[in-house]
């Protein structure tokens, strides 16, 4: 928080130098301990309803956003589907159901769903069994035609294949691909095991027993020629805990939820689980809808979930220009929509519209326009709720904690290697709403949360950063 003496200063620096020339001193020092230079940041702190920028520091400069991207990806799904809309999963049926046994195949067509985590998908089953279906006496095929993608190899981005965020987006995706390694000790052995149960890969649990305290860190392990080794030693203290491992192709991960949960409903299954088209003569049985785009934004904003952000690119594209969907079709839509909103990013570079690239690039007033835009919209509301506040939930729950700050800003954060970004709005203590966007692009990023945090708690305090009041503040000196 900032003292009465910091923020005389504060503003007696604006006084002098402009609000556009300089970085306040706070951000300043705290970049210059960080060793990054602010010839690689860009800042724009703008009230909601003044023409220009209170501050404003290498705006234009096209910059890697990281996760900020999700913003600009979440708005545009959100303006153009509506909060209400939802994505639908079809079931259709080849063959006969008499007496609960379908003498043929059932059919699962994926329609972008992001929401499909394990509970949904049980309420899925649950719902095919409760019209009438016992036994399936056929394939279970899976339909994810919707996209058209080409493979990924998910060690391709960071080397880290087996992390959720390396996740690969489908039509027909459960659980955002993930299934679970349960981990657990006794005092004289650990428990490994997966969850839903897999026939391939194999499972080599080498974990001994280990004293000390439980810091959370991903046991060691490799993923090599059909089996994933674990090795090292595991904390008895961590007790029983579950791993989330994106670990097999989406159609693999799906196949296995689904025999898992359709026998806990009581469902057998004499046939195997197959990719496939549905046939033009199979007749629908129900459609199963998403949670609506308000939520799908929320979560993909509070949590930072990639593969959901990729997704609703891609359903953005599907929408606009037909499926199936594609990365280009994604892109193309989300172009146009800028364009129509007179939002058009001069210097923006897409690839994937999560922000997990190495490529993507956008510019601090492109952003800081956007968010603008968007309070003025009848889905802001909508929107706003999606960012995490900071210092209370979702990717913000452990920023700023005891600062006066807390609870006063709604932030997008992103962070890649030599990458540490912000973006979102804040509010000051006499209800002046305003943007604020911070983007990092250095080696020694990561040392740059003091900077930021200093500008969000620069942004949220009246007297330091009120226009009006800076020459007061340098009076009162």
């Amino acid at each position: 928080m900032f003292t009465p003496l910091r923020l005389a200063i504060a503003g007696l620096f604006f006084w002098l130098g402009g609000a556009h020339a300089e970085l306040p001193p706070p951000v300043a020092q705290a970049l210059r301990q960080a060793g990054i230079p602010d010839s690689h940041v860009a800042v724009v702190v703008q009230d909601l309803d003044a023409p220009e920028p209170i501050l404003s520091h290498g705006r234009t400069r096209s910059l890697n956003p990281a996760s900020v991207m999700k913003l600009v990806t979440t708005l545009a799904v959100l303006d153009s589907f509506g909060p209400a809309h939802t994505f639908k999963t079809r079931v259709l049926l080849d063959g006969a159901l008499k007496e609960g046994l379908l003498d043929g195949r059932l059919i699962l067509q994926g329609g972008g769903d992001p929401s499909l985590t394990i509970e949904r998908f049980w309420l899925l089953l649950r719902e095919i069994r409760a019209r009438g279906v016992r036994e399936i006496r056929g394939d279970v095929v899976l339909d994810g035609g919707y996209y058209h993608l080409d493979p990924i190899d998910p060690a391709a981005f960071d080397q880290a294949p087996l992390r959720p965020y390396n996740a690969p987006p489908a039509a027909l995706l459960v659980n955002f691909n993930t299934v679970a390694l349960r981990l657990g000790g006794n005092g004289a052995s650990v428990s490994a095991r997966f969850d839903p149960p897999l026939e391939s890969p194999a499972l080599a649990n080498q974990l001994l027993p280990g004293d000390g305290p439980c810091n959370g860190a991903r046991e060691p392990m490799a993923l090599e020629s059909g089996k994933l080794t674990l090795s090292g030693r595991y904390a008895l203290a961590c007790g029983d805990q579950a791993i989330a491992l994106n670990l097999l192709p989406p159609d693999a991960t799906t196949a296995a939820w689904f025999s898992r949960l359709w026998g806990e409903l009581g469902g057998t299954h004499t046939g195997r689980v197959v990719s496939g088209a549905a046939p033009e003569a199979a007749k629908p049985l129900l459609e199963f809808d998403s949670e609506p785009v308000s939520q799908l934004v929320r979560d993909t904003n509070k949590f930072s979930n990639n593969v959901m952000a990729k997704m609703l690119l891609l359903n953005l594209g599907a929408a606009r220009f037909g499926a199936p969907a594609t990365w280009d079709k994604g892109e193309r839509a989300l172009r146009d929509w800028l364009a129509e909103r007179d939002l058009e990013c001069g210097k923006l570079v897409l690839e994937n519209g999560a922000g997990l690239s190495r490529i993507e690039r956008i510019s601090a007033s492109s952003l800081a326009k956007l968010l603008r835009w968007a309070t003025r919209q009848p889905a802001w509301f909508e929107y706003a709720a999606s960012l995490p506040a900071v210092g209370l939930e979702g990717t913000q729950k452990n920023r700023l904690n005891g600062s006066a700050a807390r609870g006063q800003a709604w932030l997008k954060s992103g962070s890649l290697n030599g990458v540490r970004n912000l973006a979102g709005y804040a509010r000051t203590p006499d209800g002046r709403r305003r943007v604020v966007v911070f983007l990092i692009n250095h080696p020694n990023a990561g040392a740059g949360g003091g900077a930021q945090d200093a500008l969000v708690e620069w942004a949220t305090d009246t007297l330091g950063s009120a226009p009006e009041n800076i020459g007061k503040a340098a009076n009162k000196q």
